[in-house]
Parts: C-alpha cells; structure tokens; sequence
C-alpha cells in the first residue's frame, strides 16, 4: 500500500510562512505557472531591470537571477542606464551578475524584466523584447504597476502588490526555493524601499518581512547601505535644492504643490540616488498635497518625480506627460524650458482630484 509522505517539519513550517503570501498576490494561477515552467527549464537568461534602477528592480532581478544561476543557468542582470550599479546598491550583488549593457546579448532564450511597465522604461535595452520573440524566446514580465502594457509573452502582474520583490518572493515560492542570506537581502531591499520603510504595507507585507529576516537579511546593514550613506557633496546638493523649492498652496485643487529642481550643476559629485531621494525630503512639507521635483537630464529634458500625500493620484498626472507609476508616486520626462514645464505641471494637477488610496 502507498504511503503518502508527510512534509518535514522545517518545509512544514516554510509552507506555513509562504500562507500569508500566496493568499495576497493577486496573479492568475495559470500565470505563475506558465511563468515557474519557464524559469525551471531556463538554461540562458537576460534579466532586465528598469533604466536607474532602484532596490527593488535591482534586488527582484538579483534574486531571480541568482537562483537560476545556481541551478546552472547562464544568468546576466543589466539596466540601459547608468553605465554602472549605483553606489547603494552594489552590496545586493553577492555573485557578480550584473554586466554593462554593452554586454548584453541582442536577443535571449528567455527575458526577464523585473519592474518595469513598459519597454521604454527598459532605455537603450528595449529591442531585446523584439528581438527576443523574433528569435523565438520568451518574455516573462514580473511588475507592481497599474500601467504595464502586458509587452511580453508570459506575464506575473499584480499592481496589489507593494514592490515588484514581493511577486519575484511568491515565484521562488512555487518553485521551492528555500530563502536564504544572500536572497533574502535582495528582496528585503526591495520591499523596504517600496513600501516606503513600511509606511504602505498590508499584514502579508510584514509577515514577508520578517521571513526574509529570519532568512538572514539585516534590516540595520540595508538602512545603512540604501538610506544612511551620503558623500559630504549631498550636503551642498539638498542646501541649493530646497532654497529654491517653493510652495503654490492654491495647486491641485486648492490642495497645494511643492516643487523644486536638480540642475545639471547641483548634480556634480553627487550620486543619482541622492538626487533621487531629494522628491522624499521635499514630499515631507505639511502644507501640500503633492510634491515636485524636476531633475535635469539635457539643457531642455527634465525627469519628473511625482509624491501625493494621499488624495491625489499622481499617476494619472504623470500619465498626461506619457509617464505612469503609482497613485502615490509616479513620473515622466519632459521637455522645454522650466517654467514651461511647470506650467504644464500646473495645468496637470486641474484635473478632477481622484483618490489615491496606495
């Protein structure tokens, strides 16, 4: 007679773990099946993150990657920009896959985008998706934003879920990945910078969070590495930014806007996530709704990060510029003059307030 086996305690008690996560993430079963069929037979595989990645697009790849480079996988992680990891990251990548895009193949067996919603979003990178299902490979799509385009042949999308880490963990869950040190730092930096140091997440955003520190991930070492670590120039950078930030209290609707720019010269010796970070020290302001910050990339191009406090949704304003995001954070890229720019941000924020609960 067959005896049916009983789990081991310790896989016991990681299903239990995993419970919580699986009800949350609102994919279809088919689709993360078709996407764990995918990942298992993977013998060569690109993983893109999105172009100046954060943590958790940067952190979502390392992780995928790295469990397909231990099962023997070719594993390469890149981004189109910039030409090297920014500085704060660079401690997530504990076996070197990152490479420069330059030495990205043109086309993969199987793509990997992580974060990204669209093939824009992928910069110089964004011809693998063609070239790659010309070629007859895959596209697997692993993202957390309302505006993804559904661009790739599989796709694990749920823009429930806080930080693109928090679906690459409930993969590694269906394929029965156990988490470890090195696995669960990339995620834990995902998840912590997403849901803005837990200020937005749901109870199964907590009970990821302390598995992935029973797993090892150090929450002192990623607030040191991801918030507390800035050269003396970001002084200086911050001092130029915020003495000219100013406040339109009668914006949005009468419910105010803040805004400020990064110019090409505040940006010297300065790293691109502390001009990044200036939009969370600008979005503190108590007198405004929404926060602006405007950092120039050209002498007529300004990228455009977006906050809400919580009424506005800001992605629907950054998706008149062609950008998307999050109700609460979002952006776009514009082009002209500042104030020309301003003024389109203004005429923007006229639009009926729709609330942003997330």
């Amino acid at each position: 007679m067959a005896q049916i086996s009983t789990p081991q305690p310790s896989t016991a008690r990681a299903l239990d773990a995993a419970a919580p996560l699986r009800e949350a993430v609102r994919v279809p079963s088919t689709d993360l099946a078709a996407a764990t069929d995918l990942l298992r037979g993977a013998t060569d595989v690109t993983l893109l993150a999105h172009v100046t990645p954060d943590a958790d697009a940067l952190g979502s790849a390392l992780a995928l990657g790295l469990v397909l480079h231990r099962r023997g996988a070719a594993v390469r992680v890149s981004f189109g920009a910039p030409d090297e990891t920014p500085e704060s990251l660079r401690w997530l990548d504990s076996a070197g896959l990152v490479v420069p895009a330059d030495a990205v193949p043109p086309a993969a067996d199987l793509l990997v985008t992580v974060d990204c919603s669209s093939v824009d979003r992928l910069g110089r990178l964004g011809g693998l998706v063609e070239a790659t299902v010309a070629g007859g490979g895959a596209v697997l799509v692993v993202d957390h934003h309302a505006s993804n385009t559904r661009f790739g042949t599989h796709h694990v999308v749920d823009d429930g879920a806080e930080a693109t880490t928090v679906l690459v963990a409930a993969l590694l869950d269906e394929l029965g990945i156990p988490l470890d040190a090195d696995l669960a730092r990339c995620l834990y930096a995902g998840l912590v910078t997403d849901t803005g140091s837990f200020q937005r997440a749901r109870p199964a955003t907590h009970a990821l969070a302390a598995r992935l520190i029973e797993a090892g991930a150090d929450p002192a070492v990623a607030a040191r590495e991801l918030f507390g670590n800035h050269p003396f120039a970001f002084l200086r950078m911050l001092g130029a930014v915020l003495g000219r930030a100013e406040l339109e209290p009668d914006a949005a609707g009468g419910l105010g806007l803040v805004h400020t720019a990064v110019r090409l010269d505040d940006q010297a010796g300065v790293r691109v996530e502390e001009v990044e970070s200036v939009v969370d020290i600008v979005r503190t302001t108590a007198e405004a709704e929404v926060a602006a910050v405007l950092k120039q990339a050209g002498p007529d191009t300004w990228i455009g990060s977006l906050r809400a406090a919580g009424t506005v949704d800001v992605r629907a304003v950054a998706a008149r510029f062609g950008g998307g995001g999050h109700r609460l954070a979002a952006g776009f890229t514009a082009h002209g003059e500042l104030p020309e720019v301003l003024d389109r941000l203004r005429d923007a924020l006229r639009i009926p307030v729709t609330p942003a609960s997330g």
